[in-house]
């Protein structure tokens, strides 16, 4: 038998990260471990580097072909992630 203030453990989840404000950081976290999925397999062996800080996405890329190709698709790179996290977590993307 539930009682009344019995939650499902993803809502209780979402609660903790909100009440110690971890919530962004784990959206960050979740954008660098899935860069393979998000960008593909190619594109995710040749970054060597992957961090957020402050809205911009900071990237190594060791290919200058892949590096052109995703400064040319820079803006659906940041709205593709963006919506996947369901907030502006991207507003920006700087190569290394």
């Amino acid at each position: 038998m539930r009682k009344a203030n019995d939650k499902p453990i993803k809502e209780a989840i979402e609660q903790m990260l909100n009440v110690y404000k971890l919530k962004r950081k784990f959206e960050e976290t979740s954008v660098v471990v899935h860069w393979g999925d998000l960008m593909g397999k190619s594109v995710a062996n040749r970054t060597k580097e992957i961090y957020i800080y402050e809205k911009k996405l900071f990237l190594r890329i060791e290919s200058s072909v892949v590096r052109n190709e995703i400064q040319l698709m820079k803006l659906q790179i940041i709205e593709k992630i963006n919506e996947k996290a369901g907030t502006v977590l991207i507003e920006e993307i700087i190569f290394l």
